[in-house]
């Protein structure tokens, strides 16, 4: 069983900046390829931005390149973090950490949500206009 707790949400003005943090919690020793997901209200759950287990590889979704970086804590394998910046209205949801521990890791770091196998409780980001 892993568990998986985010925070860092809140209420920013557009153009903003905000850091996300996720702490997962699972079998020692072992790394998880992991990634953040948002759902708006009225919308599906979508991917935005996944990180491999070794850090060495992410991948984002296109109306975020540029603004948000995902990373790894480095003395806390399993810590991940979503620094946000020049933040917009639309990018308003709940913010999603997730962990892969089955894979398969294609399916993962393109950030398919049928690859992730524990999921937080989400985290309010709203950038007010």
């Amino acid at each position: 069983q892993v568990q998986v707790v985010e925070s860092g949400g809140g209420l920013v003005a557009a153009g903003g900046s905000l850091r996300l943090s996720c702490a997962a919690s699972g079998r020692a020793g072992s790394r998880y390829t992991m990634g953040w997901f948002r759902q708006a209200p009225g919308k599906e759950r979508e991917f935005v931005a996944t990180i491999s287990w070794s850090g060495g590889e992410t991948n984002y979704q296109d109306s975020v390149k540029g603004r948000f970086t995902i990373s790894r804590d480095s003395a806390e394998v399993n810590t991940i973090y979503l620094q946000m910046n020049s933040l917009k209205p639309e990018d308003t949801a709940v913010y999603y950490c997730a962990v892969s521990v089955y894979g398969p890791y294609q399916t993962v770091i393109a950030g398919d949500p049928r690859g992730y196998d524990y999921w937080g409780q989400g985290t309010q980001v709203t950038v007010a206009s």
